[in-house]
């Protein structure tokens, strides 16, 4: 099962740049760029990844980055990830960036997409990996500061192909950002919004995603079984769900395996993910594989996981129709 994974052709559509960041490359780009680390080695890195929950995790997660600093870091961790994911017979990618974490911080706006862009371009060419970038916004940030970054991004809107919304979800409810999605609308960008999984009022938050912000796609959202009226829906517009199960394991200590069939059996389009792959130590492929090896999945159920993210990508549609040619 694990070469029956490894040579499907496939789609990722929940990747965040940031959480691709991997041990060896954090310690070199601290060593360029003068920053200190709060440990001594790689190893020593990554035994420190001790979180139980969102807030625990995005704690290390907002301090590994303080590394990137210049273009050439945000060239080489993008690099480095499709590198990565072409390896694993990955064929086309969408992937989340926070250009917040690193603004707020004092790195241009314009450092940060030109270090990706330019790693896009050259994966495209060297490696025949196709991308495209999701911006997101932090929504423990005001949605003030959302909007200035909307706005930023507009003279490189045809390098950003939709808006998301992440970081901690506790009382940062998708409404507060109601109006920033409108303009991201507007301004002809894709719409999706993190749901994450156990949240505080996550019922009510899938419900403004649905009704009040009306997304193309739902992150996580795992919890929308908890109401059925919701699943229909979900599944009467074709909305993807992007999982990200070994993440689900370390942040709610769930595979959610059980989850996701469930939602394959309502006809809800499921995808599989890796999420921040460098801290959970899992990219798409083991994320798969632990389906299988944990919870039993099929070739058929992991054939219509893999599907199921091309039918949901943002790709034009004989792009779209191409890549699922070769699924088969």
């Amino acid at each position: 099962m694990h070469d029956f994974i490894q040579n499907l052709p496939k789609a990722e559509l929940h990747v965040h740049l940031e959480g691709t960041l991997e041990p060896e490359l954090s310690f070199a780009l601290a060593t360029r760029n003068g920053v200190k680390l709060a440990h001594d080695t790689p190893e020593a890195l990554v035994a420190a990844y001790d979180f139980h929950d969102l807030p625990s995790f995005l704690a290390i997660y907002y301090k590994a980055m303080e590394v990137l600093v210049h273009e050439a870091d945000f060239y080489e961790m993008t690099y480095a990830y499709l590198t990565k994911a072409r390896s694993q017979n990955v064929l086309y990618c969408e992937m989340f960036f926070d250009p917040q974490a690193h603004t707020s911080r004092g790195v241009a706006f314009d450092t940060v997409i030109r270090g990706i862009r330019r790693a896009q371009l050259q994966a495209a060419d060297e490696l025949g990996i196709e991308s495209q970038l999701v911006m997101c916004f932090l929504r423990d940030m005001s949605a003030d500061s959302a909007m200035q970054t909307l706005l930023a991004s507009l003279p490189y809107k045809s390098w950003i192909i939709g808006v998301g919304l992440d970081s901690d979800e506790k009382h940062n409810p998708p409404i507060k950002f109601a109006e920033v999605f409108a303009r991201a609308r507007t301004e002809g960008y894709k719409l999706t919004m993190h749901c994450d999984v156990n949240q505080l009022d996550t019922l009510v938050h899938i419900r403004q995603v649905l009704d009040v912000i009306g997304v193309d796609r739902i992150d996580h959202g795992i919890n929308s079984l908890e109401d059925s009226a919701i699943c229909a829906e979900i599944a009467r517009r074709g909305l993807g769900l992007t999982i990200c199960p070994v993440s689900n394991r370390f942040v709610v200590q769930n595979l959610t395996g059980d989850e996701i069939r469930r939602m394959l059996a309502l006809g809800m389009k499921a995808t599989v993910n890796s999420d921040d792959p460098a801290y959970f130590r899992a990219y798409l492929n083991e994320n798969l594989a632990a389906l299988v090896d944990d919870a039993g999945f099929t070739e058929a159920e992991i054939r219509q996981l893999l599907r199921n993210a091309f039918d949901v990508s943002w790709l034009p549609a004989p792009r779209r129709e191409h890549y699922l040619s070769l699924l088969g």
